[in-house]
């Protein structure tokens, strides 16, 4: 492995489901990351399945805990029985997420 990793810009008020579809991550809130498998998308309301078989309901919000979590990087714990691989964390880490710069995740728009 290459001893430099890339680093990845988001804005930071990007929108949360786009934000889950490409990371892949769920924060819960006994301090535990989760891998989603499965995330369907209805409305302001998501079905999120993580790879440990739990299920619930997300909603679309900027300013909601999940959301923060994911931004300011809180520490976590990787999940067990999800079993996330190391370069997904390692390429989470490696995230950065700005107000002014970095992808807003918007498919088919290019500047």
């Amino acid at each position: 492995m290459s001893d430099k990793i890339k680093k990845r810009y988001y804005r930071k008020r990007v929108d949360f489901f786009k934000l889950l579809q490409k990371m892949k991550l769920w924060p819960s809130r006994k301090r535990v990351m989760h891998g989603i498998k499965e995330l369907k998308i209805t409305g302001n309301k998501a079905l999120i399945t993580t790879h440990c078989n739990e299920m619930f309901i997300a909603y679309n919000s900027k300013n909601s805990r999940a959301h923060r979590v994911l931004r300011n990087k809180w520490g976590f714990t990787p999940c067990p029985t999800c079993r996330i691989p190391d370069w997904k964390l390692e390429k989470y880490s490696s995230t950065r997420f700005s107000q002014s710069y970095g992808s807003d995740l918007v498919e088919g728009e290019q500047k």
